[in-house]
């Protein structure tokens, strides 16, 4: 019942379970469930690792219920199975698109909570910024471009001093007390990148810090924006980081970007401005399963 604390030795059982559950998703493959994501936010959700025939996850969504995050096919499942996760742990979250007929015999409820849809973006509308609703990002990119000479180093471990620098003065610049927002995680990942499949850059402008993006692939040039944070004194510069990773097409190095997942809003009226102003091509609903019965 109790499961064992998430650590990064767990990665072997658990990733390939988690890439088989999105197989073939493409664009449509939601940004929890990669086994990166569960780690670094493993302190917010407290997730446990349940081993066994059926294996899962539990703990705690964003908005604080008890869930169980299934690492098996849902169609294989025997009722009496999901019945028992559910009476255990809470609903079972999240369930893709492709999963809810499978479980649509009467004795459950699916619902979906559009706090917790992802923002899915294709790549070529951050490369142009093109049309009337995208014109004040690209003005905004000009004017960076036009105020400062733009420095942008793949980025490595061995830079992390300099992220961690951005970090620090993003936290500052945004009034959080250390320990607020995603500032654990953030520094997991930038000590751990490689380790943990991120992909990214560090911005200088003027040969100061300005801002670092990481990014981790979901599928073939499918990724989700784990973490990007531009200061504000470099006004102009999460529209030039985001135009700068939507422009790599690096085939040879599988590094292509066709689609962005900018995650979901929490509900906070300040994600949702800021993600809903990019124009998403579409928001991918995250499905809970509950038992009605």
């Amino acid at each position: 019942m109790n499961g064992v604390e998430l650590t990064l030795e767990l990665a072997p059982h658990i990733a390939p379970l988690l890439a088989q559950r999105t197989k073939n998703l493409a664009e449509y493959t939601p940004a929890d469930l990669t086994f990166g994501n569960l780690w670094l936010f493993r302190r917010e959700h407290q997730w446990r690792w349940h081993d066994g025939s059926w294996p899962y996850i539990s703990g705690l969504s964003y908005d604080r219920q008890s869930i169980a995050l299934p690492l098996f096919d849902l169609k294989h499942a025997p009722i009496d199975i999901i019945r028992t996760l559910i009476a255990n742990h809470g609903p079972l979250f999240p369930l893709c698109r492709h999963e809810i007929g499978t479980v649509g015999n009467t004795g459950f409820e699916l619902t979906n909570n559009r706090d917790d849809a992802d923002y899915i973006y294709q790549a070529q509308a951050f490369r142009t910024y093109k049309g009337r609703a995208l014109r004040k990002k690209a003005n905004l990119m000009a004017q960076l471009i036009s105020a400062h000479t733009i420095e942008v180093k793949p980025y490595g471990t061995h830079m992390r001093h300099i992220a961690l620098s951005v970090l620090n003065d993003w936290m500052q610049e945004k009034g959080k007390a250390h320990g607020d927002a995603d500032e654990d995680a953030c520094k997991d990942a930038l000590n751990l990148a490689p380790e943990l499949r991120l992909q990214g850059f560090l911005y200088l402008a003027d040969k100061q810090p300005a801002g670092f993006l990481l990014a981790e692939p979901l599928q073939e040039g499918v990724w989700a924006i784990r973490f990007a944070k531009g200061l504000a004194r470099f006004k102009g510069i999460s529209q030039y980081m985001f135009h700068h990773f939507a422009c790599q097409d690096k085939a040879e190095d599988g590094f292509v970007v066709n689609w962005l997942n900018f995650e979901q809003d929490l509900g906070l009226a300040n994600f949702r401005h800021t993600k809903t102003s990019y124009r998403p091509a579409f928001l991918l609903p995250k499905w809970r399963l509950f038992s009605s019965t």
